[in-house]
């Protein structure tokens, strides 16, 4: 399985054929209905990361997995998806249903930065439960998003970028702004987004990506080309913690993740996470979580 799955790969999956439009220079972008389900085994998309931006409005019960996160969704979700967070989704309810659309960066012709939003941050909230209301709202802008792409109005990729803006501002307006957002964008805030985003590119971990490449904040900073300690004190005044803390965090989360969804032995795990000793990664881990590696996979 590749790390990150393309466009291309996404509509192979799905449907065994590509759409005429996917290679030009517009961008792409297309919506689709999850078909109501309701017999046999229930649906599932894998933990992996996706090339392309996806938003859904989800009606059901389901889980979805988010590093070591796991968020249930009850009745109904507004949700959000970015080639920066690899996730899985499982549907739990024979009777499903919804909408969603994708969209790559190339079709907002490089004038939207996503990563500002927090719905689109590694760190961020990408789930919001609806209420009957909210759900009835979102799904009003999805339909008028989908007759628009069915139209032949000219401009009609002109109005479908505004109901995507319209779904994530409607999705910010569901929880307060966090402090990263409402951060002036300076110098500091903008190498510790790109931190962020160098961090992230690095996971998730699976056969086709064995190891991560950077493990010390003077490896970021070399590939970022900034001194070491601005990069310490950018990731300092934007996440209250040091380089080397936010680096561990993700570690750790995905070796909770390779510990309960592979069969990769201990020491795989650790090679794969840039330890070089074994007993590095099992004091690592134990250190963080008051308990040793083969424990936590054996619970329950």
């Amino acid at each position: 399985m590749d790390s990150v799955e393309s466009l291309e790969e996404f509509y192979k999956r799905k449907f065994e054929l590509l759409p005429e439009n996917l290679g030009k220079d517009i961008g792409h972008f297309n919506i689709f209905q999850i078909a109501p389900f309701r017999e046999g085994k229930a649906r599932s998309v894998p933990y992996r990361r996706r090339d392309f931006y996806k938003i859904m409005l989800l009606q059901g019960n389901s889980q979805v997995y988010f590093a070591d996160k796991v968020y249930e969704i009850k009745k109904q979700a507004l949700a959000f998806s970015n080639p920066l967070i690899p996730y899985k989704w499982e549907q739990l309810d024979k009777m499903y249903d919804g909408v969603f659309c994708i969209f790559n960066a190339q079709f907002f012709h490089q004038n939207t930065s996503f990563t500002d939003y927090e719905i689109f941050q590694p760190g961020g909230n990408h789930i919001f439960e609806l209420t009957d209301r909210q759900f009835a709202e979102i799904q009003e802008i999805f339909e008028a998003m989908e007759a628009e792409f069915n139209s032949g109005y000219k401009y009609k990729f002109d109005v479908i970028r505004n109901r995507i803006s319209d779904l994530i501002h409607y999705g910010l307006k569901l929880e307060p702004s966090t402090s990263l957002f409402n951060h002036s964008v300076d110098a500091a805030y903008r190498i510790s987004r790109l931190f962020m985003e160098l961090l992230e590119r690095q996971f998730p971990i699976d056969d086709s990506h064995l190891s991560i490449d950077l493990r010390s904040p003077s490896e970021f900073a070399e590939h970022l080309n900034v001194h070491v300690n601005s990069l310490n004190r950018a990731v300092k005044s934007t996440t209250s913690k040091t380089t080397s803390e936010v680096i561990a965090d993700r570690i750790l989360q995905e070796s909770k993740v390779l510990l309960k969804h592979t069969t990769w032995s201990i020491s795989e795990i650790a090679f794969a996470l840039g330890f070089k000793e074994v007993t590095h990664f099992s004091n690592f881990f134990k250190k963080h979580m008051e308990l040793n590696a083969s424990k936590f996979r054996n619970a329950g």
